[in-house]
């Protein structure tokens, strides 16, 4: 959630830099937008997560979104957050995985994901 807040205050300039160069949108539109939906993010995993594992499923999913942000940091060279290096642009890639994990593990989404398609599954035969 303060990753959210920083999108809409004193870390703006440093997230613009994570947007994709290629992306046909604004990028100061784009991390706005992006910290709007990290806010009400965090506010669900904080009020309901624990409650609907569709609150860790679709954080997931949009730290899956926003990962090609990180590739084009590292891509493009950009400096931003103190990763000034392209190992510590590198390096960076590797903590995504690890927040989608986080998200899926703490609101045990994963079990909802064992379910559908355990479902699909027995649907099929």
């Amino acid at each position: 959630m303060m990753a959210g807040v920083g999108h809409l205050t004193d870390a703006r300039q440093e997230f613009q830099a994570q947007v994709p160069v290629w992306l046909p949108l604004d990028p100061d539109f784009v991390v706005v937008a992006s910290g709007i939906v990290e806010i009400l993010l965090g506010l669900s995993l904080l009020t309901v997560g624990w409650v609907v594992p569709r609150a860790g499923l679709v954080t997931a999913l949009f730290f899956i979104a926003i990962f090609p942000g990180n590739i084009n940091q590292y891509v493009e060279g950009i400096d931003a957050f103190g990763l000034d290096t392209d190992q510590a642009r590198f390096i960076r890639l590797f903590f995504q995985p690890l927040l989608v994990l986080w998200a899926l593990w703490s609101c045990e989404s994963l079990k909802l994901i064992r379910r559908l398609t355990s479902r699909q599954k027995s649907e099929t035969y």
